[in-house]
């Protein structure tokens, strides 16, 4: 099972390596205002799912959020440690 580390590590890798067809890769391409539009549409489905589906479809919308979180972070090269001094 993955966690927020490693799911932050294998984003990093996986920027580097740059694998075709990564949809990841192209996002992080796009730049920040396409990942910015990304991460509201995924809160919205955050905030929906809250209100009227189950806790897995919940979980799920919320795992897809933190991953765009997690390539915005990368993008505007931001580690963990930069996150986590604010919790």
């Amino acid at each position: 099972m993955k966690n927020f580390e490693s799911l932050f590590e294998e984003l990093s890798q996986k920027i580097a390596d740059r694998p075709e067809g990564s949809g990841t890769v192209e996002a992080f391409d796009k730049g920040i205002h396409h990942l910015g539009k990304k991460i509201i549409e995924e809160a919205g489905e955050v905030w929906l799912a809250a209100e009227y589906q189950s806790d897995e479809e919940l979980a799920e919308e919320m795992s897809q959020l933190l991953y765009w979180l997690q390539v915005m972070a990368h993008k505007r090269g931001l580690k963990l440690e930069d996150i986590y001094s604010y919790l």
